[in-house]
């Protein structure tokens, strides 16, 4: 990316002569405001990730031109009411990533990744302190309330570990997994659960203890899970195209013949990957 070619001013005036456009000649783009942007922001977010996983670089490129616009929008949206403009949502962010990488713009030095993300917490807990986030006191205040629930369990695990709340080591992980699922279990062994709010808290335990253990290995544990559902619904759908070209629906196979699908579904999966 050369900083200096012209292209990337000029693709810039022109969204934001394009987003001017819109909210002065559209009737839709005229009533937006940034809450009723928001849900369409999570979206485009989500259809991003979607692109991600499937290595389309050509979505890729689309859906970040929608959050592009979206980052537009909401600028030009508080440029009106006069709070602020897109340059100085730049300029922000521009400020933050010097301020917490002085291993880079300062004369301090970080020998690993590992110590680059604890400083990088540690920066955000001096700035707290110095009042520049009055509204949002604490370690786990930047953590997004409206983050899916696994998404947010690692967020808040990890801003943990950067102030040095975490286990020694993965073994200590692992025992706490098997006594979560020992107090699930508890609540569970009998025909009927007799207080189905206890042993939903018990098994939010196990869920979030799990998480913990993948934060710790180096996996991400939202991303992991969705690859998982990508695959089951692949090899589900597999299922249902096999059971219509043999002019049967999924209810007319047994469990036994599902699950022989299921097994070659699972094996031509296998198969592409190998000569991906």
């Amino acid at each position: 990316m050369q900083t200096d070619d012209p292209k990337y001013a000029a693709a810039l005036r022109r969204l934001m002569d394009i987003m001017n456009d819109l909210r002065s000649q559209c009737p839709w783009d005229k009533k937006q405001t940034m809450h009723s942007l928001q849900h369409l922001t999570v979206e485009e977010t989500y259809e991003l990730c979607d692109a991600i996983l499937d290595n389309d670089s050509e979505e890729i490129k689309k859906e970040l031109g929608d959050l592009l616009l979206h980052i537009v929008f909401y600028a030009k949206i508080a440029d009106e009411e006069k709070l602020f403009d897109l340059a100085d949502v730049i300029e922000s962010v521009c400020d933050k990533l010097v301020r917490r990488h002085p291993h880079v713009y300062g004369d301090s030095s970080a020998k690993s990744d590992e110590e680059i993300k604890r400083n990088w917490e540690l920066i955000k807990q001096q700035e707290r302190a110095e009042g520049q986030r009055k509204d949002k006191q604490g370690t786990l205040s930047g953590v997004p309330r409206a983050l899916p629930s696994l998404l947010k369990a690692h967020r808040i695990q990890a801003k943990a570990h950067g102030v040095g709340f975490d286990w020694d080591n993965k073994q200590a992980v692992w025992e706490k997994i098997e006594e979560e699922m020992g107090e699930f279990r508890a609540h569970c062994d009998a025909d009927t659960i007799t207080d189905p709010q206890l042993a939903s808290e018990e098994f939010g335990d196990i869920l979030f203890s799990l998480v913990n253990y993948a934060r710790f290995v180096g996996i991400d544990a939202d991303s992991a899970l969705t690859h998982t559902n990508n695959k089951f619904i692949k090899r589900f759908n597999f299922i249902e195209t096999h059971a219509q070209q043999q002019g049967k629906q999924l209810s007319d196979l047994s469990l036994a013949e599902m699950d022989a699908l299921w097994d070659l579904a699972k094996q031509t999966q296998q198969k592409d990957s190998n000569n991906g």
